[in-house]
Formats: C-alpha cells, structure tokens, sequence
C-alpha cells in the first residue's frame, strides 16, 4: 500500500485523535481539508489513533462522521484491534456496532479476541465471544487464543475459552500446548484448569519435553503437584531425560524431592547418567546430598 506524504492540517487531525481533543477533531474536519480516514506513514488513521488511546467521545465523533473501522495499519492492525489489545470495552462495542470485522487478523495473524486474551482484559474477551470471534482462530505459529491466555497466566479468560470450545489441547507449531506453556511458565492454576478441562498430560512439544519435565526443569513444584495428580511420564522422554533428570541438574531441590521418590533412582538420562550423577555432574551439591540419602543403605 502507497501512502501518500501527510500534510500538516492531517498531522494536527492525527495529533487531536492521539490526543483525545474531540474539538479540535471536528474543527479540523469542519474546514474540509482533511480527509476523516487521512493515514500516516504507517497506515494509521484516526479511528485506529483514538481507539488505541481509549479515547471514547473521539472514536464515537469519527464514527459519527464516518470513519471506516475497516481501515488497517501496514501491519494489518484495525481500531478494533488497538480497542481489545487496551481492554477498552466501550470502545469495542461502538465499533463492532459500526460494523468492524470481529476476526480481522493482523499481518502474523493475531485477531482481536488474541490480544484481549494476551492481555487478560477478560470483559473484552466476553464481549467478542457473544458477538461471535473465532475461539480457535491462530497465529500463524498456530498460537491460539486459549495458549496465550495460558501462557500470560490468565486463568479466568481460559476459563471462559475452555466454556466456548476452545480446544484444549490446539498446539503450537512446535507442538507446544497450553498446558505446556502454563508448565513453563509456572502458572500452577491455570495448569490446574487446563488439565480438569482434559488437557493431556504427556503431550511433546517438538524437542521431546512434555509439561512435567519443563515444569522440573524450571523449578515450579507447585506446577508438578498439579501433573503428578494426572500420572504423567516419570521415564526417559524422547529428549533424553526424565522430569527428576531436569530438576536434577538444575538444582530445584523442591521438585526433586516432589519426583524423587516416584521415580526409578536408576534411571539413566542420554548421558547414561543417573539423577544423582546428573547432579553431581552439575555440582547441585544440596540435590547430591538429598538423592544419596534415599540410597538403600547396604
């Protein structure tokens, strides 16, 4: 898309919409030398400016005047994008009112329900799933709405995915799932929800890892409370390792102390180590004290 060079009565029109100035926006418009969807360098127009700042009585007067909520950035991001990404619900419903594609992706594909999720704005969330937003629709890396949700720990918008059919268990282009996100991330209640709604426990992500080995690895016991209600793999994964293996050699006596006594001490990782040689290896010398001490004593 060509985008023409801005004037300067379209970048005193474009710093009113920034600025919230509904005044100054209609005098401008009054003299008839700008154009209500006049766009910047980037594509952005008014409507996108308002709506991103949160400026209501701004988005309301532009609508008024017909602005076209259709218009998008180069990025492919709309005002009712911006609305969501800021969880300015008043302002998603004047547009979706005004006829705003719901599930208008950006350029990597994130739709407007995405960001609201991202950003927990759960009310926005609500709002667009009644109006009909796509609760599966992805990013290009296949990212869902409900996997970013996990990921930002935002427990109350999985939820609401998980009531309106998001798929549990939709992965990520490198097979990383929700509750393998929450694992990672140390989102204990959110895993906890996740696995009630029949997430898999075991499910791989590309390189072998499944939630409780990441969830060990990180250190997150309250994580690996929550997987071990589930009886997930305590074995040699295809990465190599098993879960006691990760919090091994990373020193998280707390989740070694949570697998160490449901797992085979004789397990050997692809090293052809075992947990306590592992973390010898790695001089986890408090790990090495406490796996010595479950030893069968001969």
């Amino acid at each position: 898309m060509s985008l023409k060079k801005e004037s300067r009565t379209d970048v005193q029109f474009h710093l009113a919409a920034l600025r919230g100035d509904c005044e100054r926006l209609r005098q401008l418009l009054d003299t008839g030398k700008v154009h209500i969807d006049s766009r910047d360098r980037d594509g952005t127009t008014p409507l996108i400016l308002s709506a991103a700042m949160g400026h209501t009585e701004c988005v309301r007067e532009l609508l008024a005047q017909g602005a076209d909520p259709a218009c998008c950035r180069t990025t492919g991001t709309s005002a009712l994008f911006f609305a969501a990404q800021g969880g300015f619900l008043d302002i998603a419903r004047l547009l979706l009112d005004s006829g705003a594609a719901i599930d208008a992706p950006s350029t990597d594909g994130g739709t407007p329900l995405f960001v609201a999720c991202q950003c927990g704005h759960l009310p926005v969330v609500e709002e667009l799933i009644r109006r009909g937003a796509n609760v599966n629709a992805c990013m290009k890396d296949k990212a869902s709405p409900l996997f970013i949700a996990a990921q930002n720990g935002h427990e109350d918008v999985c939820h609401v995915l998980l009531q309106h059919g998001a798929l549990v268990d939709c992965a990520r282009a490198d097979g990383a799932s929700a509750l393998w996100i929450a694992a990672q991330c140390g989102h204990d209640h959110v895993a906890r929800a996740l696995l009630a709604a029949g997430a898999r426990v075991d499910q791989l992500r590309q390189d072998g890892a499944t939630p409780l080995f990441k969830a060990a690895h990180k250190g997150h016991a309250a994580v690996v409370v929550e997987l071990l209600k589930y009886k997930p793999n305590l074995g040699i994964l295809p990465n190599g390792q098993s879960a006691l293996h990760g919090a091994a050699m990373f020193g998280h006596l707390s989740c070694v102390k949570l697998l160490a006594r449901r797992t085979d001490p004789r397990l050997r990782n692809a090293a052809g180590l075992t947990p306590l040689q592992a973390a010898a290896a790695a001089r986890k010398h408090d790990v090495v004290a406490y796996l010595k001490r479950l030893e069968p004593h001969t």
